[in-house]
């Protein structure tokens, strides 16, 4: 049994997902998050191997050929796809991993690790959402009209996922998110597989 848990946390554009997971992964040091290839250019401050695996075309599509991927998917005309070498490594050192992709990754991710755990981040309401959009003021209007139509359609898949965090307030938000993590971690297999010697010891034999 692997020890570590598989997170799946998927948003639409625009409900604060980022800023979210940033501050989970502050606030929990044992959840480690999964650093996605991609294809797209860098943005401004982002880094190589931090932010994402800056790669070309032509090396992400040999990374395909090989079988390295555990989940890649086209988005917005960029290739994006998540290493399933250190995916296994991380489980095996009992360590949680969060993916942060989207619904159709998750979907390629659940066929294999059935029991990782899908979150779906929402805006407290669509016009929330537009507003957080616009409010970036990077984006034309035609950019802005395609992601709401994105994101109403990312919402659409959010009834596959096991929980449902309203990111309305971030501080709650953050709760919730660790509540769920908190969760996984006190099911009685994963206690009995991280604690193996107590549980032999209290239970008078192997459990």
């Amino acid at each position: 049994m692997q020890q570590g848990t598989i997170f799946i946390v998927v948003a639409p554009s625009g409900a604060g997902k980022t800023t979210l997971v940033n501050a989970l992964l502050n606030a929990d040091p044992h959840v480690k998050l999964s650093v996605s290839y991609t294809t797209r250019a860098p943005r401004e401050g982002e880094v190589d191997g931090k932010h994402y695996h800056f790669v070309s075309r032509d090396l992400f599509q040999e990374m395909i050929n090989r079988g390295e991927f555990l989940e890649c998917a086209e988005v917005y005309g960029n290739y994006y796809g998540t290493s399933q070498r250190w995916i296994a490594d991380q489980l095996a050192l009992g360590n949680d991993i969060l993916l942060e992709i989207d619904w159709q990754g998750a979907h390629q991710v659940r066929r294999l690790f059935q029991d990782a755990i899908g979150i779906f981040i929402l805006p407290p309401s669509l016009e929330a959402l537009e507003n957080r959009l616009r409010g970036r003021g990077k984006d034309s209007e035609e950019t802005i009209q395609r992601r709401l139509a994105a994101a109403r359609d990312d919402i659409s898949h959010v009834d596959e996922f096991d929980y449902a965090v309203i990111n309305e307030s971030l501080d709650v938000a953050l709760d919730d998110l660790l509540a769920i993590v908190r969760t996984q971690r006190l099911k009685l297999l994963r206690q009995a597989e991280r604690h193996r010697d107590l549980f032999s010891e209290l239970k008078g034999g192997a459990f």
